[in-house]
């Protein structure tokens, strides 16, 4: 069987080889490039860019699974996959906590103004600016006392407010209308509804996954409903947030700041409007990042593509609903997976 590879510095290529495969790594530009390496393979490993798109599965016709770094799928027409009867694997839980520390990280930056004060110390304030000192001591806040916001209340989100409890916040709130309050009560958290999270929080961490209901989930109308003197981190994914509303809020006050590490385009245009502002902090979307990371994952990464391919349990699957259709196929003996044995259940659903 044939695996096909997008370039990356972190491939596994020996662990397909000692399985048996025949693989082939090349960079991808387009679509057609994705198409010209998928089309007679059984699985493959896809990035962010260019999307898996529907064009690109149906122009696959022997692809069983596709394998993504990290947690996100969004750049994966899971519709699609999903009725041709592809898998798409992720690998969950593998970088909970970096994400999670990235994003307590950007809001002690955001409370405690360390990029303004590093610049300016750097450049001679402390010794010749008094008042910018003076300003800074006036303006720095602490997270005890305050409300907690999370919006999203997975794995990562939890991981959040977890360590959060530490700094001994007023209470933490959450939103995510697929989480029951049983789960929430054993990290001592109470679920509330969306519009009452912006309304009573003093900072909000974003740690949803992106879907049609969460694109521009913050936007001018839900930006409003926050304090003026709210401050917003989102280490999940850039288009949760509409760009220009954001813009707008942060240079008309409406919020206080914001933390990025991710934003509508990546990477972001250094002439974006947003990157003009004091009041906010980006980072080049690498919450999810550190060496034992890039070590562990891309091991799964290709275990899963491994694992589906010779009929065991990969380590998470997006689509499960691409079950039923393969279990269809399979008694129409369809091409696709005629000869492959039938899979187990996911290791993480």
């Amino acid at each position: 069987m044939k695996i096909s590879l997008q370039s990356s510095p972190f491939n596994r290529v020996d662990l397909f080889e000692a399985a048996g495969f025949e693989v082939t790594e090349n960079v991808w530009r387009s679509e057609e490039d994705m198409i010209n390496m998928m089309q007679d393979a059984d699985g493959a490993q896809v990035g962010v860019w260019p999307p898996t798109s529907r064009r690109v599965l149906e122009a696959c016709p022997k692809l069983k699974v596709v394998s993504r770094m990290g947690v996100g799928v969004d750049s994966i027409d899971l519709d699609a996959a999903t009725e041709l009867g592809v898998l798409v694997c992720n690998v969950p839980g593998i970088n909970t906590a970096e994400v999670a520390e990235h994003a307590i990280a950007m809001l002690l930056a955001l409370t405690r103004r360390i990029c303004d004060a590093t610049g300016t110390t750097k450049d001679g304030a402390w010794r010749t600016d008094k008042k910018l000192t003076v300003e800074y001591m006036r303006t720095v806040t602490r997270i005890a006392g305050h409300t907690i916001g999370v919006i999203g209340f997975g794995n990562i989100g939890q991981a959040f407010a977890t360590r959060m409890r530490s700094f001994g916040p007023s209470r933490i709130i959450a939103y995510d209308p697929f989480v029951p309050q049983t789960v929430a009560d054993l990290l001592g958290v109470q679920l509330v509804s969306l519009e009452e999270l912006l309304a009573e929080s003093d900072y909000v961490s974003i740690h949803t996954s992106l879907t049609t209901e969460t694109r521009h989930l913050i936007n001018e109308k839900t930006l409003k409903l926050m304090k003026p003197t709210a401050m917003l981190v989102n280490t999940s994914r850039g288009p949760v947030i509409d760009g220009q509303a954001l813009f707008c809020a942060l240079q008309e006050k409406t919020i206080e700041a914001a933390a990025l590490d991710v934003t509508e385009v990546e990477p972001i245009e250094s002439a974006d409007p947003l990157l003009s502002l004091s009041n906010v902090i980006v980072t080049p979307h690498l919450a999810g990042f550190s060496p034992r990371f890039l070590d562990e994952c891309p091991i799964r990464q290709a275990e899963n593509v491994i694992r589906v391919l010779t009929g065991s349990a990969p380590w998470g699957l997006a689509n499960p609903e691409a079950i039923k259709t393969i279990a269809i196929m399979r008694n129409r003996e369809d091409l696709r997976w005629r000869d492959i044995p039938d899979f187990k259940t996911p290791i993480n659903l």
